[in-house]
């Protein structure tokens, strides 16, 4: 069995975007680590030296980001049918 990679969002509490994302991850039972940026200004900054956005979500696969609620690309990197 292949281990899952590692996955990290990007959220705000406020964020209806990363709540879905939050629930389609769940849903597909892939574990992520979640960061609110609203609270941790560090992860923030950290995510605009990385994308040059400030918004979110942002989620993290092995280190590769995409911005925004992206199914498709999700589903390619995670290697989920449909």
């Amino acid at each position: 069995m292949q281990t899952q990679p590692k996955v990290v969002m990007f959220t705000t509490p406020t964020c209806s975007f990363c709540n879905a994302a939050k629930r389609y991850l769940r849903e597909k039972s892939i574990k992520f680590t979640e960061v609110d940026v609203s609270r941790d200004f560090n992860a923030a900054r950290d995510l605009q030296r990385m994308t040059g956005q400030t918004g979110v979500p942002v989620i993290l696969i092995n280190n590769r980001p995409i911005v925004g609620f992206d199914r498709p690309k999700i589903n390619q990197m995670l290697n989920i049918r449909g």
